[in-house]
């Protein structure tokens, strides 16, 4: 068992090496450093994506297929060369992004924006006008003016979405940002992504959903990372936010907000086997949906991610959302609450989610009761909390047992499974925001 002093120790050891790391060479080719982190593998038995043959990434490339991006069209290059088919270039690659690459800069690095995308037919008054409830009804939209947002929204999947391929590792140097564009992650095996600040992956073009929630929704279709259909994924030391462009400062429409970002990092569509440690996701709504229906099928004996060592920081919801899979949430740190917090962890349809050794800071009136949320789940497994509420000292705290003295119907207290793939002993709860805070998010890997 790993003593608090030591605990401290390697914390500072480690903390000393990051701070110190060399900067990328003025050649533009990466430091030794950055050669060497690019090629690690994810460790023996962290995690779910640690099981069977373990996540390797791009760590057998040649050295033709390693390549620095500083745009877009560098970015699509390296991961294969076209962007409609690099997901199946299963060819081992590594890419290491350096500076800003914007997913709405143009071929020839002509910046784009949304007016640039757009379907010739489409335009937002128009839109506003013709399908205002009050005249249209709560009934989906239909006609010719829907017809161009769908067609404009096949444009901008087009420009920021970036599919990327089987053995791949994108890892960031010191400072590297991707903004306004989405990772996705589909149909492939074998890929890690480090290092990387990801910013304001906006939809130009949400759609207007009448029938969802009382009142209907804008709902938005991009994720800064999204995982789906495949195996073997790990998401290690990025920040999530969104940029100068906040949910809060965008404007309402038919009396709900317009809403231009979905989910930081999606787990869905039949994914499983993805670990996603020591991540910063900030000032967001929606970050984390590991399952994305409540129909029973495919899902079912899928969807296994392991969530350690990250810290949500006023965040509002889905810190996971989690349906079907075996979910192994622990040792990250929660800061919460104030105006727009939801819930933290979501249980839902046949979920089995265990949550262990996880710290939660709580502002405003928010408490342990308001931390969990049913979503037509039965049970979870939960051990270990901690909570240090407004200005009390931390103390340890049954979430379950708030939620259920709270709530009706109660959730069970066991999730069906024991976690077994974790490369360490559990940190003590009162460490954690120590832990956690010092190395989550990207630009703590000595790159």
């Amino acid at each position: 068992m790993r003593t608090r002093t030591a605990v401290v120790a390697a914390l500072t050891a480690a903390l000393v090496l990051t701070t110190a790391a060399p900067a990328p060479a003025a050649t533009g080719r990466p430091s030794r450093a950055a050669e060497l982190i690019g090629r690690q593998a994810l460790a023996a038995n962290d995690g779910w994506a640690a099981i069977g043959t373990g996540t390797t990434g791009g760590s057998a490339a040649a050295p033709d297929r390693v390549h620095v991006v500083r745009t877009r069209a560098e970015l699509v290059a390296a991961l294969g060369g076209d962007n409609a088919t690099n997901a199946a270039d299963a060819t081992g690659k590594i890419v290491y992004v350096a500076g800003t690459v914007d997913g709405f800069e143009g071929p020839d690095g002509t910046p784009l924006d949304c007016a640039d995308l757009a379907d010739p037919e489409y335009s937002l008054p128009a839109y506003l006008a013709a399908y205002d409830p009050a005249t249209w009804g709560r009934v989906n939209p239909s006609g010719p003016l829907e017809a161009a947002r769908v067609r404009s929204v096949a444009n901008q999947t087009r420009q920021t979405q970036i599919n990327v391929g089987s053995n791949t590792t994108i890892i960031g140097l010191r400072g590297a940002r991707l903004t306004g564009l989405t990772l996705m992650i589909d149909r492939v095996d074998n890929v890690i992504v480090r290092n990387i600040e990801f910013a304001d992956a906006r939809d130009c073009f949400p759609a207007w959903s009448p029938t969802d929630g009382d009142t209907g929704n804008w709902n938005s279709q991009y994720d800064q990372i999204s995982v789906r259909r495949s195996e073997h994924v790990w998401i290690d030391h990025n920040t999530f936010t969104d940029g100068d462009n906040p949910d809060s400062a965008q404007p309402v429409y038919f009396g709900r907000p317009w809403q231009v970002h979905d989910g930081s990092l999606d787990v869905t569509h039949t994914a499983s086997l993805v670990t996603v440690s020591w991540n910063r996701f900030t000032g967001r709504d929606k970050v984390m949906l590991i399952g994305s229906s409540n129909t029973v099928g495919p899902d079912v004996g899928r969807l296994d991610v392991t969530v350690r060592h990250n810290l949500f920081d006023g965040t509002l919801q889905r810190l996971p959302r989690v349906r079907f899979g075996r979910v192994d949430v622990h040792e990250n740190h929660y800061r919460l609450g104030g105006p727009g917090f939801a819930y933290a962890l979501g249980v839902g349809v046949q979920s089995a989610l265990y949550a262990e050794n996880n710290f939660f800071t709580l502002t405003g009136d928010t408490g342990p009761a308001d931390l969990l949320y049913d979503w037509g789940g039965t049970a979870l497994t939960e051990r270990g909390s901690w909570v240090r509420q407004g200005d009390r000292l931390p103390r340890p705290v049954s979430l379950l047992a708030a939620y259920n003295a709270a709530h009706d119907p109660d959730l069970g207290g066991d999730a069906g499974w024991t976690p077994t793939l974790r490369a360490a002993r559990p940190l003590p709860t009162p460490l954690v925001p120590l832990a956690v805070d010092a190395f989550a998010g990207a630009g703590r890997l000595p790159l």
